[in-house]
């Protein structure tokens, strides 16, 4: 087969679940199989890797080209290639009308559909106008949990045999490291000392960022130890919300807001935390919780969409609209040894189900499912 992969999502959502899944998927794949070809696309640098291998060909584009790619390019090389399976990996979106191979999208949540209030006017307008006609021209759909597939089916009417589950992992660097290591680093690097609550997985009003300020505003005065949340994520409108909040609350001196945070940063900040905290209203899967699982880090998140699915028995699920239930559970953990060192244990063992390459081989057998069942 040749296979092509519009892997621009990498470097275009570096950070995000969708960067994250794409660069991982497609590393894997890559290592695993050496039989068929691939085709990628791809923006920016570190291509390097990719093309060296005899069975990759790459082409490199500018995001500022994209509608170009997409309208003209990307058709064409489908066609005068020969191209037999074509993958998108990021929801549909820059899916060619003129059809000359079999098109699988994945397609990760529909967010838009369910929670539009919590998503950018811009991306809504193109996600509500475009997906119908995306999904109507798949021949094969991968989604990344049992929810998602489910609200795929109800919401676009799409028979269950045409949808595939392949879960998401979290990145090997994630990992139990030493504690007073970590929290050295982070000290060192970022001013924070120990007795850390975390939280990290952006701002979107649908992540309830803001219930994890109000339940510690209940707590923080009756706690054994001086806590402080850390919040990681970029500067954004919601972020100064937050910040007001916090002082409103009066724990604007106990809430750290570290900006930006480099990807390989990350293990440091899970491994130095005391308890991870991910209140999510909506996932279509919630990775932060497998990295904080994976790392050691007792996690509390929420019983509703996906993340009871991913989480299982890894974590401390609660109602995330209820901000006293919330309290109550930060509470203990962070007071009961026994409570959290069971968190640990089974965290790390739901986090060691999931896997890239495991993901990687399901991804391969969609691609050979349906090129064969279309020959």
């Amino acid at each position: 087969m040749l296979i092509s992969i519009d892997a621009r999502g990498a470097t275009w959502y570096a950070g995000t679940g969708i960067g994250t899944y794409t660069r991982q998927v497609l590393k894997h794949i890559l290592e695993i199989d050496r039989q068929n070809d691939y085709y990628l696309f791809w923006s920016g640098r570190d291509y390097e890797a990719l093309s060296a291998r005899d069975n990759v060909k790459i082409s490199i584009s500018s995001r500022k080209h994209h509608r170009f790619w997409e309208q003209y390019y990307i058709p064409d090389i489908l066609k005068t290639k020969n191209v037999d399976v074509y993958h998108l990996p990021q929801n549909g979106i820059g899916l060619p009308q003129n059809k000359s191979s079999l098109y699988v999208a994945t397609v990760h949540d529909l967010i838009p559909y369910i929670m539009p209030e919590t998503v950018g006017k811009g991306y809504l307008a193109k996600f509500i106008s475009q997906m119908p006609a995306i999904i109507s021209n798949l021949d094969m759909i991968i989604t990344v949990s049992e929810w998602s597939k489910k609200d795929i089916m109800r919401i676009f009417g799409i028979p269950e045999e045409k949808i595939v589950v392949t879960h998401l992992a979290a990145d090997d660097i994630f990992m139990p490291l030493d504690k007073s290591s970590s929290l050295n680093y982070v000290k060192e690097n970022y001013g924070i000392d120990d007795n850390i609550i975390l939280y990290l997985g952006g701002f979107s009003p649908r992540k309830n960022v803001k219930s994890i300020l109000l339940a510690f505003s209940m707590i923080h005065s009756k706690l054994s130890k001086d806590y402080r949340i850390v919040i990681i994520g970029s500067a954004k409108d919601d972020h100064q919300f937050l910040i007001k909040l916090s002082q409103n609350l009066g724990i604007g001196d106990k809430v750290f807001f570290t900006g930006y945070v480099p990807y390989d940063d990350l293990p440091y900040f899970y491994n130095s935390a005391e308890l991870f905290v991910y209140p999510s209203l909506y996932e279509g899967f919630g990775l932060p919780i497998l990295e904080a699982m994976k790392c050691g880090t007792p996690t509390i998140t929420s019983n509703v969409s996906s993340i009871p699915e991913i989480a299982g028995d890894g974590a401390l699920l609660i109602n995330p609209f209820d901000t006293e239930k919330l309290a109550d559970a930060m509470s203990k953990v962070l007071e009961d040894n026994e409570i959290k060192s069971g968190l640990i244990a089974k965290g790390l063992e739901r986090a060691s189900l999931f896997s890239w390459r495991k993901t990687a081989h399901e991804t391969l057998k969609v691609y050979g499912n349906v090129y064969n069942n279309n020959k």
